[in-house]
């Protein structure tokens, strides 16, 4: 089997729209690393997964998707949270365990969720959240409500029973969902091409669900907004799910404990040359985007994380006795009585 990287559409993408894709590249790389910061200082609590390197995926799903489409991600769902529109200061209170946190500081870095803006939750179980992507785009079809949801995953998951369920329903049941797996070539430690059969884990197993393969640069924010626009709009026109391969490497370790020192040099040294926000900034530039525009939105995107950091730091400690609060729907334990 032989599955080809999709090239990117002819359609130009207005400037408006990839002035907000740099935009948003560049904000959540700089949260990123102020997060690891944060570790370093002993502040961020539990264990944390960084996404540096793919924030072209996160951002060209959000800018493509509606206010009230639904995300689902994995436990390094930082970015995918904060591209929705959830507080930033939120975020990084939460991964401090501060009261202030978007959960009040009882779900840490693996637990982000902002119901509000769409980011129904990041899931530490692989696999665990695809079949409940399925559910909230049923839920959408029987409403008729014209929402989409997008559920993104790493390469490991396509191993794991659950992919293979939700991907069958979701074709049977005609379901709004989209389903983007985040190749970075491992699942944690492991190279995922030393324990798969195919050499593409999600695109050659697409047509064993009747989908078409799709296998795209996941570096490239131009198309992964193409790729977003169009199987979105596939999805809310009826017409079914879409299961798409975005290509990317993670420029860390697998967590804030692993130093990724079982990569090959040569490929660390050539993927960090395709990283997506030097790439874009470069397409921009021969674009003829002025470079003090881009100063400018690297500037304010830096302005804005030290802003968020500090509201953060000036969070009291999550309260013991708010232990059992939003827990249950009567905001206590007392179905145990």
């Amino acid at each position: 089997m032989s599955t080809q990287v999709k090239k990117p559409a002819t359609a130009e993408i207005d400037r408006e729209t990839r002035l907000r894709l740099y935009q948003l590249m560049v904000e959540l790389r700089d949260f990123e690393q102020r997060a690891y910061e944060l570790f370093l200082e002993n502040l961020v609590r539990g264990t944390s997964h960084l996404a540096l390197g793919q924030e072209a995926i996160s951002a060209g799903y959000a800018v493509a998707m509606r206010p009230d489409d639904y995300t689902f991600c994995t436990y390094r769902g930082h970015g995918h949270t904060l591209a929705r529109g959830a507080s930033m200061a939120g975020a990084f209170a939460e991964l401090m365990g501060r009261g202030n946190g978007m959960l009040h500081g009882k779900g840490g870095s693996m637990h982000l969720t902002d119901v509000k803006h769409g980011a129904m939750g990041s899931y530490a179980i692989v696999g665990a959240h695809l079949p409940i992507a399925a559910g909230a785009a049923w839920s959408a079809q029987v409403r008729k409500s014209g929402q989409v949801a997008v559920c993104f995953f790493g390469d490991g998951t396509t191993n794991i029973g659950a992919f293979h369920e939700a991907l069958n329903l979701a074709v049977v049941w005609k379901l709004p969902v989209v389903f983007v797996c985040e190749n970075n070539g491992y699942m944690e430690y492991t190279p995922i091409e030393s324990v798969t059969a195919v050499k593409h884990p999600a695109a050659d197993r697409a047509a064993a669900y009747g989908l078409e393969p799709i296998l795209v640069d996941g570096n490239d924010a131009d198309i992964m907004y193409e790729t977003a626009q169009t199987t979105i709009a596939k999805a809310r026109s009826g017409a079914g799910p879409s299961l798409v391969e975005a290509l990317t490497y993670r420029h860390g370790g697998h967590s804030r404990a692993d130093p990724g020192k079982y990569r090959p040099d040569a490929e660390l040294r050539e993927w960090l040359a395709k990283d997506p926000i030097k790439r874009y900034r470069e397409r921009l530039v021969a674009n003829r985007v002025p470079e003090a525009e881009l100063a400018g939105i690297e500037t304010r995107a830096q302005e804005k994380v030290d802003e968020a950091t500090e509201e953060a730091r000036n969070g009291a400690p999550a309260r013991v006795d708010a232990i059992e609060r939003q827990v249950w729907s009567d905001g206590s334990a007392r179905w145990r009585n």
